[in-house]
């Protein structure tokens, strides 16, 4: 993954909001990132973690695709899901848009296609602890990973931390805080598999939905799983 030409999103975001006359403050209005911290993804001053694709992917109604740079998407905007049938993207190994982050080494694959159902990501946890991790990543929809190589501390807000090994995985609601934390010294590989509702609702779709108007049930249900929970009394 190291040897691959790694993305830009911060360029395609400012070409974005140029070509559609918007200020960063405009944009901060969308997507609820602060100005300050778009001016530095635009300058490439900051990494962008999978939870702040998604809240700008959903926040300007654009396939996540567009931030690795498929400008074809730039102005496809709902049509884009619909009439097509049969489509496949044949990924070799180690390809794809490369985003590093202090925490992972993430690569995803077929960025070529647009209005995806979900992102796959392959990842690589640089972190061995929480204090060097920071603040728990969350995000609206469901998340899987499987364990491909190594060994991961797996971390959420609501649960005691778990150690998963090679072969094993999980399933949870990604707007729980959470962290994938590397456990040994040996290579560390995860393959996740990201939905977001209402990120998909506002790219259009499924277009079933997305005819329905702004508010979809899968926006619905997105905004409850986003609501903040409580933890169980001990």
């Amino acid at each position: 993954m190291q040897d691959k030409l790694k993305s830009r999103p911060g360029a395609m975001l400012r070409k974005l909001r140029e070509d559609r006359g918007w200020t960063l403050a405009e944009v901060s209005d969308k997507t609820g990132l602060a100005v300050s911290t778009l001016s530095k993804i635009e300058n490439n001053k900051m990494s962008l973690t999978y939870d702040k694709l998604s809240r700008i992917s959903k926040g300007l109604a654009i396939d996540i695709s567009v931030l690795f740079g498929s400008e074809v998407a730039l102005d496809s905007g709902a049509s884009g899901a619909k009439g097509f049938s049969g489509r496949r993207s044949v990924i070799r190994s180690g390809e794809g848009s490369v985003l590093e982050t202090p925490n992972y080494l993430h690569l995803y694959p077929a960025t070529e296609l647009l209005n995806k159902q979900m992102v796959p990501i392959f990842g690589q946890p640089q972190a061995r602890t929480l204090a060097d991790f920071g603040e728990l990543l969350r995000h609206s929809g469901e998340e899987f990973s499987v364990i491909l190589e190594g060994s991961v501390l797996f971390h959420t807000e609501l649960y005691a931390p778990v150690l998963l090994k090679k072969g094993d995985s999980v399933y949870f609601d990604s707007s729980m805080g959470h962290a994938y934390l590397r456990a040994s010294n040996e290579p560390c590989h995860v393959l996740t598999i990201c939905s977001d509702g209402a990120s998909l609702a506002a790219a259009g779709y499924p277009p079933a939905l997305a005819e329905m108007g702004e508010l979809t049930p899968v926006a619905v249900a997105s905004e409850k799983l986003a609501k903040p929970k409580t933890a169980r009394k001990k």
